[in-house]
């Protein structure tokens, strides 16, 4: 009964979201305060839970990269880098697409995809105004491009580390079976983006022609202040990056960042914290402990049940499942606690398939990466813009970004099965 109670209350909370009658933080929190009240979760389940809990790694990652791109907001450093990607771009519009869409999934497999969209939403707000092009279509293509961009590496997207540490799996086994495939659909998004934003290309001569005349380095206003915030992030994105050697979660790394820049800048606290998006953060965690009770209450756990027990033994069928069910499921419930549910019971089939039974991680991984650009809860980096883009007074409603997300989604995905087919099956 409890689960059934679950089910409706998230059901009846993502139609708020997604029609958007009330805002989206709010929903998530009368959700969440619903799912305690009918015990579907507790307090030790909704916060400290391992498998059900909020998320604290996401929403300090989030806090800690908001303060550091609070603190180097004012130093002129994002205008300089877009003004440098207009000029590469010539100002047309569709070429600055595609460098800023390749930028953000270069950066998104080095680094988590929320970091890298907090740190190129200011540089597309600046280059849009500059060209006088409309924000939301680049803004849009850049978190699909910096989910896809992530699916590469193990680092890249937080279920990527959950199927590596189930799995054994280490960074260059993700780079050598999943790059190449980002690779391939990287072009066919960039070819998507083409007809799909065809409407936001329109190119103005004298605004590019204003663009190229100007310096990049003119628009820095404080050299001391930019020296020590690069140097900070610097430390931060190679920590990140060697977190299979150091073992330091993103999150503390991230806090460490921030209040070492607070620390040795002249920015107060007050300034350092007003660029951060409070309510995105909020919106999290009353997602995360919605998506909790479903887990706890069994639901997401019956569902993967259900379609690991369709499959019959039969690979490829396991394989088609995971790659398709996972893009289903991670569109609405977040992919993170949905690998964490699903991993074990991947685990169980991939012995009973010899060597061929690796591909089974690799379906579960690109359903569970791609799925989330579906809509615009279906992961972090897509929250996060939406927020980024209601602060800064450009807003990108649920179905502007899911009409679009939908069709990446679904085929990005359909390229995955032949992809799969091929290599492994």
């Amino acid at each position: 009964m409890i689960a059934i109670l679950a089910v409706l209350i998230f059901v009846g909370a993502y139609i708020l979201i997604a029609t958007e009658r009330i805002h989206r933080t709010a929903a998530a929190l009368g959700g969440a305060g619903l799912m305690l009240l009918i015990h579907a979760t507790d307090a030790e389940s909704a916060f400290f839970a391992e498998e059900s809990a909020i998320d604290w790694n996401v929403i300090f990652l989030l806090l800690g990269m908001m303060v550091i791109v609070g603190v180097l907001k004012p130093t002129g450093v994002f205008e300089y880098l877009a003004i440098w990607a207009a000029r590469r771009a010539k100002g047309r519009p569709f070429r600055l697409m595609v460098l800023l869409s390749v930028i953000t999934a270069v950066a998104s497999a080095l680094l988590d995809n929320v970091t890298t969209v907090l740190l190129i939403a200011p540089v597309t707000f600046v280059v849009c105004e500059r060209l006088a092009l409309p924000v939301a279509p680049y803004l849009i293509a850049e978190v699909f491009a910096s989910n896809i961009g992530g699916t590469a590496t193990l680092v890249g997207d937080p279920p990527n580390i959950i199927i590596a540490s189930r799995a054994g799996l280490t960074f260059n086994d993700f780079l050598i079976h999943l790059a190449p495939l980002v690779v391939i659909l990287m072009i066919i998004f960039i070819g998507m983006c083409r007809v799909m934003f065809r409407h936001a290309f329109r190119y103005d001569p004298e605004r590019a022609a204003e663009v190229m005349r100007l310096e990049p380095r003119d628009a820095i206003r404080d050299r001391r202040l930019l020296v020590q915030g690069l140097t900070v992030l610097a430390l931060v994105i190679a920590a990140f990056v060697l977190h299979p050697v150091l073992h330091y979660e993103p999150s503390v790394v991230a806090l460490l960042g921030a209040g070492l820049l607070v620390a040795i800048s002249k920015i107060t606290a007050a300034e350092a914290i007003r660029e951060v998006e409070w309510p995105t953060l909020v919106f999290f965690m009353g997602l995360f402990v919605m998506v909790g009770a479903l887990v706890n209450t069994g639901v997401i756990g019956a569902v993967s049940q259900a379609a690991a027990d369709a499959t019959e033994g039969r690979l490829g069928l396991a394989a088609m499942v995971l790659l398709f069910g996972s893009g289903a499921l991670s569109a609405i419930v977040d992919n993170i606690p949905y690998v964490a549910t699903m991993s074990p019971i991947v685990a169980e089939l991939v012995p009973a398939h010899g060597d061929a039974g690796q591909s089974l991680w690799w379906a579960l991984a690109l359903g569970a990466d791609l799925g989330g650009n579906a809509t615009a809860i279906g992961a972090s980096a897509n929250v996060v813009i939406l927020g980024i883009a209601e602060r800064n007074n450009a807003r990108i409603s649920f179905w502007q970004f899911t009409r679009y997300g939908l069709v990446v989604a679904a085929v990005t995905i359909a390229a995955c099965a032949p992809y799969l087919w091929l290599r492994y099956l």
